[in-house]
């Protein structure tokens, strides 16, 4: 059984996570993780999981992370979709929890986009 100062932290760890889902504004960014059957086989729970921490440690107000069902391309799963106002979508496949803080950093922060992780690059190897 837990204590009450552990479920009050666990209950203040996940209001910060709702709220990062809440964001829509007209400057959003918006991550995307496929979570069907065959993403989270792949592994993309841990990576769901990372990219929320890691946006919530960096305190990004104009990033929201959601999930979401089938993609189409299970051959390269766990796939993240990137979506930024003004750009092209970048679709980042066989995703680690390893790799998100670079994402996050690379192209969440700095607005470059890790092109050895996108789909264009998978495809060609």
């Amino acid at each position: 059984m837990k204590s009450l100062a552990e479920l009050q932290a666990i209950r203040d760890k996940m209001k910060g996570s709702v709220g990062l889902r809440k964001e829509d504004g007209e400057d959003t960014i918006r991550v995307v993780v496929g979570m069907a059957t065959c993403g989270i086989a792949a592994g993309a729970r841990p990576v769901l999981a990372a990219f929320t921490e890691e946006v919530a440690k960096r305190n990004l107000h104009n990033v929201m992370v959601t999930q979401t069902g089938c993609i189409g391309i299970c051959q390269y799963e766990p796939v993240v979709e990137v979506m930024a106002p003004g750009k092209d979508k970048v679709t980042y496949v066989k995703m680690t929890p390893d790799k998100v803080a670079r994402i996050v950093s690379d192209h969440l922060v700095n607005g470059n986009v890790v092109t050895e992780y996108t789909i264009g690059a998978s495809a060609k190897a």
